[in-house]
């Protein structure tokens, strides 16, 4: 789908920047962001407002009142454009033009690499563009000018972290770019190509943060996600990360560690390590185990109550991470593993191997070496090609797995993918896969309300979260066992003896109620 297709979406009801970071650059200019897609996509969202923040801006929370409006878009799947373009297009009438403030409206990230010139053709408001690795680009598409960093508001619920001058983030010694063998013998074989996009950029993005990379926090002072690498080599034909991303390249170690140090003097208390796949950490440097060296690094930072991982890929889950992750107690027992299918035929087409048998011997050796193993995977249904015995094979295998989150996507075609140019002869028709979605996610609700229900009478650390959106009487939180955003919630509903509580406060808490993924606690 063009964004010239998508362009003509009808606009859903304008929203204010809750989901939004912000900044104000200079006393007299103000820059709102929209950041839309993955907690990647926020990292370099946090990135941009730093290097704003650095050159005289201020932080501020309505769209209404920005002169320059920056949305950081998703490019991944279908709805995730269709959300971009309808969020650009929704931001557009904040233009002075269409009666509002902004003088300037800018689009980041994702849907630039691959719709780049389509952008400005189709959406004429839109001044300019920024791609994933020109995140320094902000400032001349902001129109802002370097300068001497303006003292920030007492009240502003951004925390600024990294350099206090643009300059240190944006000369000198710069961040040194490797390669895994893995990525340069793709690269050869056109795994990275963009001949297909018309517009697009022919050098691929190559940026990589450092410590003095300057940065505003938008996630609460007491979590933050540390991006450890850029970028993706693997082969999987339904996914167009690498164009968009470039080649895997990881963070030097002690550049990731100083980050994480940063963070925890400034109150954060969870760190959430990301990149497309954390698990290669390190490969690129020389590093065996990189990712197992590096959480065990984090867990000697003694501010830090939890560390997690994200992303993790099935066959570069070692021993030795295991076992550093059963020996940490600060080392989240969580693992989120996106697996996409069980069928050994179906993963074969997605170039990506293995299947059930193999999967669940994995599932085995994680489980027996760390037992309170929280475990989260998602899967690909309708992929061309995938049978009805498929697909079965895939429902038995969750019903053995016994996940205890799970998401699924029904397949569609990403322009640009490998997947893309198979035989429509063997593509699953839309409404058959939406059946399969439906399907799977009502087996895993009763796999997982059965789970949830062993909770019940047990204790917990938890992170208190805030006030629930659902009722003023219940208070919102998270253990280990769920990471930010994507899994199920704990709603309090007894303080203990607690006359209030605050957000980022850990609390030891006991579960009184289950449901199918929710669940309720007391503090005690």
């Amino acid at each position: 789908m063009s964004v010239e297709e998508i362009a003509t979406i009808a606009l859903e009801p304008a929203n204010s920047l809750s989901k939004v970071s912000t900044a104000e650059s200079a006393p007299l200019t103000k820059v709102g962001f929209v950041s839309l897609g993955c907690p990647k996509n926020l990292v370099d969202s946090e990135v941009m407002m730093g290097i704003l923040a650095s050159s005289g801006a201020q932080l501020t929370q309505r769209a209404e009142d920005a002169d320059v409006i920056v949305v950081n878009t998703c490019s991944f799947i279908d709805s995730a454009k269709q959300e971009s373009v309808n969020t650009i297009l929704e931001m557009a009438q904040h233009k002075i033009a269409a009666g509002g403030k902004a003088r300037k409206l800018v689009v980041a990230g994702c849907l630039v690499e691959r719709y780049r010139n389509e952008i400005q053709k189709n959406i004429p408001e839109v001044d300019a563009v920024v791609g994933t690795g020109e995140l320094e680009a902000i400032l001349a598409a902001s129109g802002i000018a370097p300068r001497t960093p303006v003292p920030q508001p007492a009240d502003s619920p951004f925390v600024i972290l990294g350099s206090s001058a643009l300059n240190k983030a944006t000369s000198g010694t710069l961040p040194v770019v490797t390669s895994r063998s893995e990525g340069d013998a793709r690269e050869a074989g056109g795994r990275f190509s963009r001949n297909e996009w018309d517009g697009a950029i022919s050098d691929l993005p190559n940026y990589l943060m450092s410590e003095e990379t300057p940065r505003v926090l938008s996630t609460g002072k007491y979590s933050a996600y540390l991006k450890i690498a850029e970028g993706c080599d693997h082969p999987c034909s339904f996914c167009i990360i690498p164009q968009l991303r470039g080649k895997f390249r990881s963070r030097r170690f002690e550049s990731v560690i100083n980050e994480a140090e940063r963070l925890a003097q400034n109150g954060v208390r969870e760190i959430v390590l990301i990149g497309q796949d954390t698990t290669c950490y390190g490969e690129d440097l020389g590093l065996k185990d990189g990712l197992a060296l590096l959480l065990e690094r984090l867990a000697q930072i003694d501010q830090l109550h939890w560390v997690r991982f994200l992303y993790a890929y099935p066959n570069k889950i070692t021993g030795k991470l295991l076992e550093t992750i059963a020996a940490h107690p600060k080392i989240c027992s969580y693992i989120d593993v996106p697996l996409q299918h069980a069928s050994p035929a179906v993963l074969k087409l997605m170039k990506r191997g293995a299947g059930a048998e193999i999967f669940l011997k994995s599932i085995a050796k994680m489980r027996a070496t760390i037992p309170s193993l929280t475990l989260r995977t998602s899967f690909i249904v309708g992929f061309p090609g995938e049978t009805e015995q498929d697909f079965e094979e895939l429902c038995e295998f969750v019903k053995e797995a016994q996940f205890d989150w799970l998401g699924v996507f029904g397949y569609s075609d990403e322009e640009g993918s490998q997947s893309q140019h198979l035989s429509d002869e063997i593509k699953v028709a839309p409404r058959e896969i939406e059946r399969r979605r439906k399907k799977l996610m009502k087996i895993q609700q009763s796999i997982s309300k059965k789970q949830k229900a062993k909770f019940i009478g047990r204790e917990f650390d938890l992170v208190v979260t805030g006030p629930s959106d659902e009722t003023d009487l219940l208070w919102e939180g998270r253990t280990e066992m769920h990471a930010p955003e994507i899994d199920g919630k704990v709603y309090i509903n007894d303080f203990g003896g607690f006359d209030q509580l605050t957000p980022g406060q850990f609390v030891r808490c006991e579960i009184t109620e289950a449901h199918d993924y929710d669940l309720v606690a007391r503090v005690i």
